[in-house]
């Protein structure tokens, strides 16, 4: 199984980890669904605000074992965390130290923008214990950059590589693959880019149109053609050729990692522990419950400044439910799961659970068992939704 493993049984964990969703940035690119709002940074310190009595209010709800709940993993999502000024970032950062515990292995990562990066605010991350950075390159080629409507140019990524290191040395890149116009040659330089900036860590995503952005509008009008299956196969085997000839270990489907520098916070999605989430539409998980915020800002903002629950959407996962899931997510691994720790983490047994499943998908080579684990083959990596609605 995964490196972090459950400390307990999930339905009396409390949970270790944190999630706050950070909704700011300058614009909407135009692949993006997530829960944001452009050019509304006027609204940041009401957003703190919010935040501080969301949080306030789920520590009194909760039945807590420590007056300020030790973490393991710490994670700023957005949007663009970074798009906060520095006061800000500090303040946030306030927010989580006065009321959760830190420690010194605890894993504090924050999503940036390379062109949003200044001296300023890497000062007040590494200060704050920010120990890993997550930036969104994308892309190393100015003209895919352009198609991607990303504010930041190749140039700007060097720089804030260079400057983020010299404060926080784990630093994970983003890159999109099959992006209108980019060929498998384009794709390849922009692996070789990522490799030779020496980060900790890569994840590559190959492109989606989701239903209401503006690029799933422009591809329906034929403004936007969407790389064929075919090419975006080979990318994505040339993405896990190319990087593992350079000693980044693929432990997830889109995750790559140096030796000791898999993403902590991710493995807890993955291996069904809880989890709390703030901000406007962050989900967290306790209890065999799924609480999910409000995607829209200004409803999330409402809500919490009238002393009202921020959640918009609860989902209590039955135990078969949840275990399903918990089959599902692991089978994302690449170490796959094993029988006996998904028996004590879900109280399922695996081949009663899905057998007459795992067996057919065994046997269409998607799905490989390796002693007591299964996990995906290299075929089933390129399948895995497919797997996915086999088993759910």
């Amino acid at each position: 199984m995964p490196e972090m493993q459950p400390h307990e049984s999930r339905s009396v964990n409390q949970p270790r980890s944190l999630y706050i969703h950070v909704p700011f940035c300058a614009h909407r690119c135009g692949y993006c669904d997530f829960t944001l709002v452009a050019g509304k940074d006027h609204l940041a310190d009401k957003y703190l605000d919010a935040l501080t009595l969301e949080i306030d209010r789920e520590l009194r709800t909760e039945s807590t074992t420590q007056s300020k709940p030790e973490l393991d993993t710490v994670f700023f999502g957005g949007g663009t965390p970074t798009q906060l000024s520095a006061e800000q970032l500090e303040r946030l950062c306030s927010i989580v130290h006065d009321r959760f515990q830190l420690t010194q292995s605890t894993e504090f990562s924050v999503e940036a923008n390379p062109a949003r990066m200044t001296d300023d605010k890497i000062a007040v991350l590494a200060d704050a214990g920010v120990n890993r950075t997550s930036l969104g390159v994308q892309s190393f080629d100015d003209a895919t950059l352009t198609m991607l409507e990303r504010d930041h140019r190749r140039a700007d990524v060097f720089g804030c590589v260079e400057r983020v290191r010299s404060r926080i040395a784990n630093i994970s890149l983003d890159l999109i693959f099959a992006v209108p116009g980019q060929s498998l040659p384009l794709w390849e330089s922009t692996l070789q880019s990522a490799v030779d900036l020496s980060p900790t860590h890569l994840s590559t995503y190959g492109l989606t149109f989701e239903k209401g952005t503006a690029f799933w509008t422009r591809r329906e009008k034929g403004e936007l053609p969407q790389a064929t299956e075919d090419l975006e196969r080979r990318m994505y085997e040339v993405a896990m050729e190319k990087l593992a000839a350079h000693d980044f270990h693929q432990y997830e489907i889109s995750s790559f990692a140096r030796p000791g520098f898999r993403c902590r916070h991710n493995q807890v999605y993955w291996t069904g522990q809880s989890y709390f989430g703030f901000g406007p539409g962050a989900a967290g998980l306790m209890n065999n419950e799924r609480r999910q915020n409000h995607r829209s800002v200004t409803t999330w903002l409402k809500k919490v400044l009238a002393g009202e629950s921020a959640i918009g959407d609860v989902e209590k996962l039955d135990p078969e439910s949840f275990a399903r899931e918990l089959l599902v997510l692991g089978l994302r691994t690449n170490d796959g799961v094993d029988r006996a720790w998904f028996q004590e983490t879900s109280n399922f047994d695996l081949d009663q659970l899905g057998g007459a499943s795992i067996r057919r998908l065994v046997t269409q080579g998607l799905l490989e068992e390796k002693g007591a684990t299964i996990r995906l083959t290299h075929q089933g990596r390129f399948l895995a939704d497919t797997v996915a609605g086999e088993l759910l």
